[in-house]
Formats: structure tokens, C-alpha cells, sequence
């Protein structure tokens, strides 16, 4: 048995950089061996096995230096300090890492990778009723098809401020009372500023396969054809049809196109590396972005393949490459591209990493017009690891015995000209907001935010805004219930070995 456990990628790679350690430990713990009743010892090993090896921030957490534990005694003796696998995981991370995480199911984190969830059907923002306030108020952004809050009559832009009789503020449990299997939303409306109770309606929770293209249409206007696009997750398992939505614009002649990002999280880097790709074309080959692991493995990745660090970089594709669940290629489908050299992104607070990505990696090719709020600040990705040789899914030695997995941190991401690190967030070239009070409806031309794209692609500015009718501080949304929720992850890990 083995303190480090290799990598599913470069066993030789681990050997160089930890097995040293391990030959050197053995001894002294089989003569006097310590024993531990910790039932929680095989999980925390894994847990310190993983962020030990393909961490991005190690070097910032001490108690996972290759050299801290000279032998198992000593490293059981320290998982045992922790009560619990949770706590573990949060004791190994770096003070500046806000998005590395764990699962005890990571059937659920599978099936969030897939758009799968349990929902109501209803996307909704939860903001503070005013500055200073502790009451919190909800509001609709939109309805997913073929869902109850469809069937119910709930659209975009009503308010509610209670979950089965609970009016909520800031010391509400929304995790617990969004998780319910079904809820009543205590709807109300405002005018003048004056809050007052509507109706009562019951939703229900049911599995739902999310297609992130929400809406994707062409319009004509000033003479041009306009591609309108709201994609509201990178998820790998919808490329065909995102890929599809282009093909319609080539069809009808789409010669600029407006890409609405308001509320999607992220999700998949090489979902967007083909989004990217749809949306120019020009650029087959040359590079979107660049990556940045921790110190081991960008030694090793600069060093394989004649010393180029080709896996580090992210190139523009020409086809939708598909692979089966051991990484082997069975196919692929031809991009459909537009060429531009415009884009127009649509951003609030919300939009986050794989969105970011596609801003920041197109910027250096195109003319980049990003509208709306400064975005989330969130340029790493992360990787999942499981219980299992060489932390694979498919890898043997799987330990059914438990769902654990954990989602680490594992690189920053820049673009060609290197940069990246925009902790605050990217700065909008037109600074909008949403006002909850007017929302519009998405897709048509009077909404507020694709009326701001339209007049600047057909006058090179925005004409007068209106300011927000209701002054307001985000703090959540119905994502961030999910355990992707603004993640950028790496899906492609097994076919870099390939």
C-alpha cells in the first residue's frame, strides 16, 4: 500500500515526484504500528492522496507537502484529527481558493455534468428588499420547458418572498427549503414600492435533463441579421446541439451575433473551446487558451512531447470529437462556424469561468463588446477525482463502499497574450443592469439588455438607459444549489494520455 497513489495519466510522472518518500516510511510502521479507530480513515486517505498530488494551490497548505508525513502512523495520526471527510477537505484548502469542493454523491455530481437535476423548472435570483435590509425577495428569470413551474403559469420578472408560509431573510436556510420535493411560493407584487401578498402556488420537484440552449433565433433588424443566443451552462453532453443553433445561423445569413451570458456558471472548458470555435472559425489550430497547474505538473507537462507543453494549451477546433467512458474516440461531427469577427456578450454578476473563458480567450482575435455587470472573477478549473487507482471513474479498485469524490482546484486558465487572474472580475464595455421591475421577455427585441446589444450593433453606442427601478444586492441564485454551480472543470483528462 502506497501513501501516494498514481496518476491516472503519468504514472511515471508520480513515481518521480512521490514514491520516494513511501519505501522510506514502511519500516518503522510495521514494527510498532499505531492503530486507529477512525471509520472514516480510507475516505480521508483518499481526500489527502488527491489534493496531495494534482492540487493547484499545494504549495500553499503545508500539511500537504510530499515530505510531511514521513510514515502511515504519522498520516493516520493526522486524519484522525479531523472528525469528518468534510472537514478534512476544508483544512486542506488555500485561503485564496473559493471554489474547490466535495460531494458524498458524486452520482449527483455526474448527473449535474449532464444537465440532469432535480428542479421545479423555475431559474430565480434572490436579492435583499433593500440596502441595509435583512428581508429577502426572489425573482423569476426564466422557466424551463416541460416543467411544473411551466405547466403552472409562472414567467419571468414575478416576485416571492415566502417557501411554504416562511417569509425569507437572510438567516433562511435555502438550501433546505429549495431541496424540498415540493414547496408553496408565496408570490407578490410591487408597485410604488409597496409589497403585497398574491398568490399561492405549489411546485413540484422532478428530474429534468436541462438543454442549456434556451433560446437561439435570428432577427432582422437595420437591415441585418442578428443571431441571439442564451446558452446557460457549458455541458459537454449538449455540443451537438449548441452545434445545431449554428447551423440554423449559418442557414439564415447571421452576420453578428449576440451571446447571452447572464446566467450561466460555466461548466465544461471544452464546451467552450467548440463555442469558441462555432463562433469564429478563422482561427482552426491557433491557441484559445493557455493552462497553468500546480508546480509538478507543469514541470512534467513542459517537459513531455519533446519539451513543447502541448497540453497545456487549448487550440480552436474544426469537428466535435466523441469519445466513449474510456476515453477512445468513436467519431467526429464538423464544426459549424460564423466566421465573425464581432461578438456581443451579455453579462451580469452570475456569469462565471467557462463563461469568463469565452470572453477573455476570444479578446485577442475579435472585436469583443461585453455588455451588462462586471462577472463573477472566476478563471481556474477543477478536475474530479474518485476513490479508485489512479482516481478514475473507470479506474479499478473502485471502493463502492462509499460516493465521496472531490472536485479540486487544478489550473488557472489565460488567454494567448497570457492573460488571465482577473480576480475582480471582467469590466463591461457598457455597463447595464438588470432592473427586476422590467425585465422584458427574453428573445424579443424590446427586452432591456439584447436592446442595449441591438443599438450598439447598429450605432456603435447604447442609447439612454434607464436606471434600475429597484435598487437591489444579489445574494444567490437558484444555481447555486448545484454542485457544478459556477465551476470550470476539465473533461477531457483521460484523452490527454491517449
Amino acid at each position: 500500500m502506497n501513501i501516494f497513489k498514481s496518476s491516472w495519466l503519468f504514472l511515471s510522472f508520480l513515481m518521480i515526484i512521490s514514491c520516494s518518500n513511501d519505501d522510506d516510511s514502511g519500516a518503522t510502521d510495521n514494527d510498532n504500528p499505531v492503530v486507529i479507530d477512525n471509520p472514516n480513515q480510507d475516505v480521508q486517505e483518499f481526500i489527502w492522496q488527491g489534493m496531495n498530488n494534482i492540487y493547484l494551490y499545494k504549495n500553499d497548505v503545508a500539511n500537504l507537502a510530499d515530505d510531511r508525513f514521513a510514515t502511515f502512523d504519522e498520516l493516520y495520526t493526522f486524519l484522525n484529527t479531523f472528525d469528518n471527510p468534510e472537514d478534512l477537505f476544508d483544512g486542506l484548502l488555500s485561503s485564496q481558493d473559493r471554489f474547490s469542493f466535495l460531494v458524498d454523491d458524486y452520482i449527483a455530481l455526474e448527473n449535474s455534468f449532464s444537465g440532469i437535476s432535480q428542479t421545479t423548472g423555475m431559474d430565480f435570483n434572490l436579492i435583499l428588499v433593500s440596502e441595509g435590509s435583512d428581508e429577502v425577495l426572489g425573482f423569476v428569470r426564466y422557466i424551463l420547458p416541460g416543467t411544473d413551474a411551466e405547466s403552472k403559469g409562472i414567467t419571468r420578472g414575478q416576485f416571492f418572498s415566502s417557501i411554504d408560509g416562511e417569509q425569507l431573510n437572510t438567516s433562511s436556510d435555502f438550501n433546505e427549503l429549495f431541496s424540498r420535493s415540493s414547496y408553496e411560493v408565496g408570490f407578490v407584487t410591487i408597485e410604488n414600492g409597496v409589497i403585497t401578498p398574491d398568490e399561492n402556488v405549489t411546485l413540484t420537484q422532478s428530474e429534468y435533463t436541462e438543454n442549456p440552449v434556451l433560446l437561439a433565433k435570428t432577427i432582422d433588424h437595420d437591415g441585418q441579421k442578428i443571431g441571439y443566443l442564451m446558452y446557460n451552462a457549458f455541458t459537454g453532453t449538449f455540443d451537438q446541439e449548441l452545434n445545431e443553433a449554428f447551423a440554423n445561423f449559418n442557414a439564415e445569413g447571421v452576420t453578428e451575433l449576440v451571446l447571452d451570458l447572464r446566467y450561466n456558471g460555466g461548466g465544461s472548458v471544452t464546451s467552450a473551446v467548440r463555442l469558441a470555435s462555432m463562433i469564429t472559425g478563422q482561427f482552426e489550430g491557433e491557441v484559445f487558451s493557455k493552462e497553468i497547474w500546480n508546480d509538478e505538473y507543469q514541470a512534467f507537462f513542459l517537459s513531455e512531447e519533446g519539451g513543447n507543453g502541448e497540453s497545456l494549451v487549448n487550440r480552436f477546433v474544426s469537428e466535435i470529437t466523441q469519445f466513449d467512458e474510456n476515453g477512445n474516440q468513436t467519431g467526429a461531427i464538423p464544426i459549424n462556424s460564423l466566421n465573425l469577427t464581432n461578438l456581443y456578450v451579455l453579462t451580469t454578476d452570475r456569469t462565471a469561468s467557462a463563461s469568463e473563458l469565452i470572453i477573455n480567450g476570444l479578446d485577442p482575435y475579435i472585436n469583443v463588446i461585453q455588455i451588462g455587470e462586471i462577472t463573477t472573477g472566476k478563471f481556474q478549473a477543477s478536475v474530479t477525482l474518485y476513490d479508485a487507482d489512479g482516481f478514475s471513474r473507470t479506474g479499478d479498485n473502485l471502493d463502492t463502499s462509499h460516493t465521496y469524490a472531490i472536485q479540486p482546484l487544478v489550473l488557472v486558465s489565460a488567454n494567448k497574450n497570457d492573460v488571465g487572474n482577473f480576480i475582480d472580475g471582467l469590466v463591461p464595455d457598457v455597463s447595464l443592469s438588470e432592473n427586476p421591475l422590467d425585465l422584458g421577455t427574453l428573445g424579443e427585441v424590446d427586452e432591456p439588455f439584447l436592446e442595449a446589444a441591438l443599438d450598439y450593433i447598429s450605432n456603435g453606442t447604447v442609447l439612454g438607459r434607464k436606471s434600475p427601478g429597484l435598487p437591489y444586492q444579489t445574494i444567490g441564485e437558484s444555481k447555486m444549489f448545484s454542485p457544478t454551480y459556477q465551476r470550470m472543470y476539465i473533461d477531457d483528462f483521460n484523452q490527454r494520455s491517449k
